[in-house]
């Protein structure tokens, strides 16, 4: 049995960097999108990423229904975004219409940003429940990534990040296979 409290859970959880994505889908005839920060990749082969929603979310009735969902990695440019679908001060039809960004069909139909520096098409292979959520495993059908090597929006601690000073090391180990 933990002997911690969800907020000190919480609060350890933040100190692990991470990307931000939004997940859209259809919702009907109209895309519907949602900000998230527990994302993964899973396997290249084949190649499964993983998604894990509260199942009080939005995004999730419509998931279940398409079992399809794009995942949208935003740049460090993308704050408002990033707020927006996460439901900030707006309302659901801001957020069906993706929060004003433009957005275009994926290569397999998806609602896909069109400002995002990378994205993926995908289709889901299970879910698991775990706990208060459920993991959305999925294959990838499609990938695009925009640009040499843009800078991603990061969040750490309860805040956006940006990458103001990086250097980059080549990885001193032998890589493991």
């Amino acid at each position: 049995m933990p002997d911690f409290d969800a907020e000190t859970f919480r609060t350890v959880l933040r100190r692990f960097a991470t990307g931000v994505a939004v997940v859209t889908t259809w919702d009907g005839d109209r895309p519907w999108g949602t900000t998230v920060n527990s994302f993964s990749s899973v396997s290249l082969r084949p190649p499964l990423v993983l998604v894990a929603f509260d199942r009080g979310r939005r995004i999730v009735p419509a998931l279940r229904r398409t079992g399809r969902y794009a995942v949208n990695i935003l740049g460090e440019g993308d704050r408002g975004l990033a707020d927006c679908f996460a439901g900030g001060p707006t309302s659901g039809d801001e957020r069906a219409q993706l929060c004003g960004a433009e957005w275009r069909p994926g290569a397999t139909g998806l609602p896909v940003l069109v400002g995002a520096i990378a994205a993926l098409e995908c289709t889901v292979v299970d879910v698991h429940p775990a706990g208060d959520h459920d993991l959305y495993l999925a294959r990838v059908d499609s990938a695009t990534a925009a640009g040499a090597e843009p800078m991603p929006l990061l969040y750490y601690s309860g805040r956006y990040l940006r990458i103001e000073r990086a250097s980059s090391h080549e990885l001193e180990g032998k890589a493991e296979r």
